[in-house]
């Protein structure tokens, strides 16, 4: 099943705050917003892929409480990229230095781009689009992925 796109422009052009408040009146959704303002609806995954997507994160999590330098985060995790876009990697790190700069309120999207951003492709992920999302996330400040 491959994910829904909405585009809303120029009928509806969702604020920051309205479109976070979105997330949060439907968190049984998967929502990201594109840099142009189109609203993505992701589907839930198939248990191998929540399987695989759950040692990712066990494994970058076990990983950064060892190092220390930074914070894990899952894939219900918003992050405002510069270029406007909301994204939700499906396993992702930042720096504890860039996350001091910017002194976020925990319960908001980050408004930054991951210094580590993973999406782990599902049998109906298109290569290109997967593809495209990770020169996003590079063009956005993502210094590996």
């Amino acid at each position: 099943m491959t994910a829904l796109i909405l585009n809303l422009s120029p009928t509806i052009e969702l604020t920051d705050e309205q479109f976070f408040q979105l997330c949060q009146n439907n968190r049984d959704l998967r929502l990201e917003r594109t840099a142009e303002g189109e609203l993505i609806i992701m589907p839930p995954t198939g248990w191998g892929t929540g399987n695989r997507n759950s040692k990712l994160t066990q494994r970058l999590g076990n990983w950064a409480e060892v190092d220390g330098t930074g914070l894990a985060f899952d894939s219900s995790t918003g992050f405002k990229l510069p270029n406007g876009a909301n994204r939700s990697p499906d396993a992702s790190w930042v720096s504890r230095e860039r996350l001091e700069t910017l002194n976020p309120d925990p319960d908001t999207f980050l408004s930054i781009a991951p210094d580590f951003a993973v999406e782990l492709r599902s049998a109906s992920d298109s290569l290109k689009t997967m593809q495209q999302k990770m020169q996003e996330y590079i063009d956005n400040g993502v210094r590996l992925g």
